[in-house]
């Protein structure tokens, strides 16, 4: 099989590797299409979590084709995707091979089937649906008369989406690529905040842009200033949710500001539990995956797939290599 393998920082190499075989309560996977997500830089980049050599790729959607022992035999042929935390810890992409290879394993038990219908481009947005589902859950989305969004990434847009299924009355999602801000407008927002136009001026933009103290803020951006903003907006008992990566950044604020106004401060990381819910979501079209897609490349082409993440051009939202 063909696989783009992490040979170490920045190296990524197309090579040929041997077909891996199923064991015990595995399947292997065709992989259909898989997404290149910004934490797949970091992983590219060389962190931490995972050595080299390394395939990447969790963001996947693909076929099942071959099963091992003790998998129920209609299972092979099915178009699916899979939740990626293995039973050892580990994950799909990032400490287990993903779908940046043509073929990988998984655990059967983790499989979703999908509709064959569902575009396998699509079906890669799975994953980060499913992020964005638990965050929701997490949240506990009670007042429905405002939100703010910060963060105009896949995340961002793909919370705008479940914000507007919900039925909250006014959202604004702050970002800073016009593409991006303008496909938000069309997925249902209300309004958004451009921070490069605003400068220092962005709690009051985005308190004006509100019309008040919003009640919900979703903080899927990363950004220290974000955060910040993010407190400084809230209105009295607000609830937020932070969902971005930060690094080894620190929150700066008043703590008074939390106790006087009762802020409700919010994690919620990976995906657990809302995979079952954010796979209805797609494989019954409920929400406008397909707008997200905005790049699709073949594999082969992968130098340029990362390249277009890394390089934050206009235009460029989702990109998926499909094998």
């Amino acid at each position: 099989m063909k696989a783009i393998v992490n040979f170490g920082p920045g190296q990524l190499e197309m090579r040929e590797l041997p077909l891996p075989k199923p064991g015990p309560g595995q399947v292997r996977i065709k992989t259909a299409a898989c997404g290149v997500c910004v934490t797949d830089l970091l992983m590219i980049a060389g962190w931490q979590r995972t050595g080299f050599p390394a395939i990447p790729g969790h963001e996947w959607s693909g076929r099942v084709d071959a099963a091992g022992a003790g998998v129920p035999t209609d299972l092979v042929g099915r178009r699916c995707v899979a939740e990626n935390v293995l039973a050892d810890g580990g994950e799909v992409g990032f400490e287990h091979s993903g779908g940046y290879a043509g073929y990988f394993l998984t655990e059967a038990a983790n499989v979703f089937p999908l509709p064959e219908s569902m575009p396998a481009a699509e079906a890669a947005l799975i994953e980060p649906l499913a992020v964005c589902v638990r965050g929701m859950r997490r949240m506990r989305l009670e007042d429905t008369r405002s939100a703010v969004v910060f963060g105009d990434g896949p995340i961002g847009l793909l919370f705008l989406t479940l914000l507007v299924r919900a039925g909250v009355q006014r959202i604004v999602l702050a970002g800073g690529r016009a593409n991006r801000l303008a496909l938000a407008r069309e997925l249902g927002a209300h309004a958004t905040v451009d921070y490069h136009a605003v400068g220092n001026d962005l709690t009051a933009a985005v308190a004006q842009a509100v019309g008040g103290k919003p009640a919900n803020i979703l903080e899927t951006s990363g950004s220290d200033k974000a955060f910040e903003t993010a407190f400084t907006v809230a209105g009295q008992g607000a609830k937020l949710l932070v969902l971005g990566d930060y690094g080894p950044g620190r929150a700066d604020f008043p703590w008074n500001t939390l106790l006087h106004h009762e802020l409700e401060l919010i994690g919620s990381n990976a995906s657990a539990g809302a995979w079952p819910e954010a796979v209805q979501l797609a494989s019954q079209g409920e929400l406008p995956l397909a707008r997200l897609v905005s790049h699709r490349l073949p594999a082969a082409r992968f130098a340029e797939a990362v390249s277009l993440v890394k390089g934050r051009a206009d235009g460029v939202v989702k990109v998926v290599m499909e094998w």
